[in-house]
């Protein structure tokens, strides 16, 4: 047995220890923030998104107090959480409480809407969710005067854009996406979801190559920690829907967004076909780049249920 096949042995072994407990009482956390490279975990959004962020050590891993966070949910759509076109509002609402226990100085929640704004955010359930803990921090920034121009260094195509001053800003970026299909990307995840924090994404489509440009948009504001969403799953008829929804009911969680990406790609059928991730073209450019790793066959993942 080899040193990585024993490390993933001995977390399988904590994980069933945890089974009928609170992960707060997890033996070995600290070792597991050593060598978890993905957490899953199982059972309702909130809970869910907090077992596997602490699958991975807990979000004072990624947050420090005094710290300004950004976390980007897709809360694009003016439907409601069934629709899986949006990240669940427990998913988000949880996101912050974990932030706030971490110390966050400053946390924004923040979208470039394609329907209606308001009506967005009213369907979507993020708003009501986050109010009820830090009201105000929702928000869709759709006025020029919010984003700033930037250059992207190391960009291949798309080598500058209008980021939202709040993102470049940021101490830490949280992707939050829901899992669901794209007609144009293939599949709308962590790396693609940072299309909603720039100003011009139509040059993404007509200007540049898709896959290309989401990987350097990716170069400038890749998230610290990607949680994505598939407590429901749109894996047809995105992004918008309507589509196939299916309900795996887990939280995706890792400090790399390739990854975590890669793995939702690989554990659910799309347009009703299995598919790789190395069959999606960002996410392989994103691992050649050296982004991150798609290689999950070669990486710890931890489950746990909530």
């Amino acid at each position: 047995m080899d040193r990585r096949a024993f490390l993933q042995w001995q977390m399988k072994g904590l994980v069933a220890l945890a089974a009928g407990s609170s992960l707060l009482s997890l033996p070995g956390r600290a070792l597991g923030t050593q060598i978890t490279d993905i957490g899953v975990a199982t059972g309702l959004p909130g809970p869910a998104t907090r077992a596997a962020v602490g699958l991975l050590g807990g979000m004072g891993r990624f947050v420090k107090a005094g710290q300004k966070v950004v976390i980007k949910p897709n809360m694009s759509f003016g439907r409601g959480p069934e629709s899986a076109t949006n990240t669940h509002p427990e998913v988000v609402r949880e996101l912050v409480i974990l932030c706030l226990e971490a110390g966050a100085s400053r946390i924004r929640v923040l979208d470039h809407s394609l329907h209606d704004p308001e009506l967005a955010l009213d369907r979507s359930g993020i708003r009501a969710a986050c109010d009820g803990v830090a009201p105000g921090i929702c928000r869709h920034l759709m006025n020029p005067s919010f984003y700033q121009e930037a250059d992207i260094a190391g960009g291949v195509q798309m080598r500058a854009n209008a980021f939202m001053r709040d993102a470049l800003g940021a101490d830490v970026i949280i992707a939050a996406p829901v899992a669901k299909s794209h007609g144009g990307a293939g599949v709308s995840l962590s790396l693609k979801g940072q299309m909603g924090l720039i100003l011009d994404r139509g040059s993404m489509h007509s200007r540049y190559d898709l896959a290309s440009s989401i990987v350097d948009l990716n170069m400038r504001i890749k998230p610290d920690l990607a949680v994505i969403d598939a407590s429901r799953v749109l894996t047809s008829g995105g992004p918008g829907g309507p589509g196939k929804v299916i309900t795996p009911g887990e939280i995706i969680a890792s400090a790399d967004p390739v990854a975590a990406d890669a793995l939702a790609v690989a554990s659910y059928e799309w347009s009703g076909q299995n598919v790789q991730p190395r069959q999606v073209p960002h996410i392989r450019l994103a691992h050649e780049r050296g982004l991150g790793r798609m290689d999950i066959e070669n990486l710890v993942t931890a489950r746990v249920a909530a």
